[in-house]
């Protein structure tokens, strides 16, 4: 799952957000009513289809609207998978070829027009819904970016997939052989070869559950409808500026406890300072603690300052399951094809004074597994920071002092960021220019909104970008398919990576369970990767995130959709 580099929320409104402050003290604002809400901030969505479930805010937001067949237990560490929509965890086959699926009964769409055959009124979820939701992930003209997580994986999907490459409307009558409704609560998935991820696969928002007559009645605008079985209704969007969700009623004929909180209000927020001044005036449970904001939240002892302790104020923090990174696109003519100027500024990268920008706020990687995850690697990067390495690597590279002999003046690269109106990501960007200033690269910056710099990369128009890949699920694969051949863009490998060892070694360790076998895969993957330097490694990010006593039951998880229906508000 991506989500912009550094971490923060993108763009609000400047003069809604003038109207919050000035609108409300500490106790209600301008967004409350009747009702307590539990108020967040999100970053610009995209839509609510769980097809392209692709970047933080659209995984939140779905996660409160649709649901899969399982679902990331709440507070267990090492996380553990559990039912959802299914009665029970799968019975595989001594093959691990053949998943069956129960899924529980009663569970009920919300009521929407798109029902015409009931008059509006929402009907059971079913087997066939299921079946209908994975095979759009696979249709070429919805464009799921969640592909890869399937491809190769159940018998015929491929097939279904090379037969809506036509113009014609996608046939979602055909059979497909590994993916069968067996009557209306039963579901098998037949694979190909065994795949132990899949379970993990099924907790992703990709594969969440959505009705075909929503699909078909709402057309090309079904993303702005969403109609889902979760825990929460849409009850108001505003574009870009504010979204509001209640409570599904629907819940309480499945016999599910009501989540404590019945509504939520998400704010779009694009300035940490504005996010930090709503928090304490408490127009927010939750903020990040930001860069900006840091001595101003956190001592040097990375404990909360007495005084914020004192309002009741609690501080959250923990590693995350991320990676952040620059990419290098390897179809460009500059960059993709120089592997030595790639390694040259992947040893410009000064991650002393990264590190010292960030507030420690990141640990140094060794590769993009990140800790804690099977297979992550325990050496160096090989090109880490050595400015005279650079420069040598820079000369073999043909840019000997940073020239261009090509026009005769200084290399000009040029770096795509997705937060146009965040300063921090404004600063950190212009850190690492000041990083190839060193060696005589020029880096531009070229400042997008999310959406513009998404499309962006899905048309491998950016030479070079920054990202933050948070895991979809705690397993090396999660990372290194970031780099397989066959998850090109507008797949999830935005770099446009290929290595035919690389897949092999991929192709290896995927197909098996945990072992240390798989792990030794990992790390000789990650090897022929930190060679070939497609990315430059810049940290794996520390969460530390700041809320008001009355949200409780709260604890930060590193796969957070849905986790909202856990969550309480004190009176």
């Amino acid at each position: 799952m991506m989500i912009s580099s550094p971490r923060s929320v993108c763009a609000g409104i400047l003069f809604g957000l003038i109207g919050l402050l000035l609108g409300g003290g500490c106790g209600r604002s301008a967004v409350d009513n009747d009702e307590p809400a539990l108020r967040l901030t999100t970053s610009r969505i995209r839509g609510f289809d769980p097809a392209h479930a692709l970047d933080e805010p659209t995984v939140r937001a779905t996660g409160r609207l649709y649901e899969g067949l399982l679902q990331y237990a709440h507070k267990e560490r090492p996380y553990r998978l559990e039912p959802l929509l299914a009665a029970a965890m799968p019975t595989v086959s001594e093959d691990g070829l053949t998943w069956r699926f129960e899924l529980r009964r009663g569970i009920y769409f919300v009521d929407d027009r798109c029902f015409t055959a009931s008059g509006g009124k929402g009907r059971e979820l079913v087997a066939a819904d299921v079946v209908y939701s994975i095979m759009r992930i696979a249709d070429t003209q919805v464009g799921s970016s969640g592909f890869w997580t399937l491809r190769g994986k159940i018998e015929g999907l491929d097939d279904f997939r090379a037969a809506s490459l036509g113009e014609e409307p996608t046939d979602y009558d055909l059979p497909i052989a590994g993916l069968r409704a067996i009557g209306t609560h039963e579901l098998e998935i037949r694979l190909t070869e065994p795949y132990p991820q899949l379970p993990w696969v099924l907790a992703m928002p990709y594969t969440f559950v959505v009705p075909r007559e929503a699909v078909e009645y709402y057309g090309e605008q079904f993303a702005n409808h969403p109609v889902g079985s979760g825990p929460y209704i849409l009850a108001s969007a505003r574009q870009n500026y504010r979204y509001e969700y209640r409570v599904n009623p629907q819940w309480v004929v499945t016999g599910r406890p009501l989540p404590a909180i019945r509504r939520i209000v998400t704010s779009v927020v694009g300035d940490p300072s504005t996010a930090w001044l709503m928090f304490l005036s408490g127009q927010l449970d939750l903020v990040d603690v930001s860069r900006e904001q840091w001595d101003s939240i956190i001592t040097p002892e990375k404990e909360l300052r007495p005084d914020l302790a004192a309002r009741g104020i609690v501080l959250d923090q923990s590693p995350q399951m991320a990676i952040t990174y620059v990419a290098f696109n390897m179809d460009d003519p500059v960059v993709g094809a120089n592997k030595k100027l790639r390694q040259a500024l992947s040893c410009a990268f000064d991650a002393v004074a990264w590190q010292e920008f960030q507030n420690g706020r990141v640990l140094t990687p060794n590769g993009p597994v990140p800790p804690g995850v099977a297979g992550h690697c325990v050496e160096p990067l090989p090109y880490g920071f050595d400015l005279a390495r650079a420069q040598k690597l820079l000369a073999e590279a043909g840019y000997a002092g940073g020239k261009d002999p090509a026009t005769g003046r200084r290399l000009k690269l040029t770096l795509e960021l997705g937060t146009a109106d965040n300063q921090e990501a404004r600063q950190a960007a212009e850190l690492m220019a000041s990083f190839f200033e060193r060696v005589g690269v020029v880096l531009d910056l070229s400042y997008n909104h999310w959406p513009a710099f998404l499309q962006k990369l899905e048309r491998r128009q950016a030479q070079l970008f920054t990202l933050t890949w948070l895991g979809d699920y705690p397993d090396a694969q999660n990372f290194l398919q970031l780099f397989a051949s066959q998850n090109v863009s507008p797949g999830p490998n935005r770099a446009n990576y290929q290595s035919a060892e690389f897949d092999r070694l991929y192709q290896q360790l995927i197909a098996l369970p945990e072992s240390p076998e798989r792990e030794r895969l990992a790390q000789a993957a990650q090897a022929i990767l930190l060679e070939d330097c497609p990315w430059i490694l810049s940290g794996h990010p520390m969460a530390f995130s700041v809320r008001h006593a009355r949200l409780q039951n709260y604890q930060r998880h590193d796969f957070p959709w849905g986790m909202e229906k856990h969550w309480s508000l004190a009176e």
